[in-house]
Order: C-alpha cells, then sequence, then structure tokens
C-alpha cells in the first residue's frame, strides 16, 4: 500500500508501457497520468528502453520516427534509470524480455512490477518483497493506500 504524497518507484512491462502510451482514451491511459504526476517513478534500463523503442517501432503500429519520439517524450523525462549491478534472478521465465524486466526489477530494487504477462504473472507471491500486479491490481493497490 502507498502512503499519500510518495512517490512509488515501478517497472512497467514493455507491454504495459506501451498500451499507456498509445491509446489515449484505453484501460491503461490513466498510468502515463500517474507518472506524469509524479505518482510514480517508472525504472527502465538501457535495454528495457531499446525494447520499449524496438516495439514500438513495430510496423503493426504504423508510427513515423517523429512519433516514436514524442511518445518517448511523454514517458522518459519521468523516468529514472538503472544502469546496475543487476542482480541474477533465481527465477528463469521462458520470454529473455521477461527476464530483462524482471532481473530490472528485482536489481533495481522496485517494489512493484506490473505486467500483464502469464510468466511474470505466475511468480507473483515467490519473489516477496516484490510485488508483481496487473495493471487493474496495481490501480487498486495506488488507490488504498
Amino acid at each position: 500500500m502507498v502512503s499519500p504524497g510518495v512517490t512509488i518507484r515501478v517497472v512497467l512491462d514493455t507491454n504495459v508501457l506501451v498500451s499507456a502510451l498509445l491509446f489515449e482514451n484505453g484501460r491503461l491511459a490513466w498510468l502515463r497520468r500517474t507518472w506524469q504526476t509524479a505518482a510514480i517513478t517508472p525504472v527502465v534500463s538501457e535495454s528495457s528502453a531499446r525494447e520499449l523503442i524496438r516495439v514500438l517501432a513495430h510496423p503493426k503500429f504504423r508510427l513515423m520516427r517523429a512519433d516514436i519520439d514524442q511518445l518517448l517524450a511523454d514517458v522518459l523525462p519521468w523516468c529514472e534509470t538503472h544502469a546496475g549491478p543487476f542482480k541474477a534472478c533465481p527465477f528463469k521465465v521462458r520470454d529473455p524480455k521477461d527476464q530483462v524486466v524482471l532481473d530490472l526489477a528485482l536489481s533495481a530494487d522496485v517494489p512493484v512490477l506490473v505486467s500483464g504477462d502469464a510468466d511474470l504473472l505466475a511468480l507473483k507471491n515467490q519473489l516477496k518483497p516484490l510485488l508483481i500486479l496487473t495493471p487493474a491490481e496495481f490501480q487498486i493497490w495506488l488507490e488504498n493506500p
């Protein structure tokens, strides 16, 4: 739970970030407002930022370079960068991209990892004190201090 007025450091899975950025009126649009009002501080690493750029550049989104730059400008100024060191997580997940997110959360010592990924959510109760929450669970957690 969160105390009012406290900024929470959090790792947001790439798909969560992309949804919050691309769909201004979507179900995760509230997240953008949350980091832009400093209620949360997303924590990124070089590899997680590269993954975000790679996903935004995917042809299915049909974004021009200027569009990607604008989306990055809507999140990166509010982020904290974790440069290391990185701890080896005792749990391995199937997708190496998910492993990067998990390792970042553990290494940066954030209290919460927000993801919709089934492989990460399967570890929900195994990495205490790290909370692994869906975006909906995270929203409830933030709103009920």
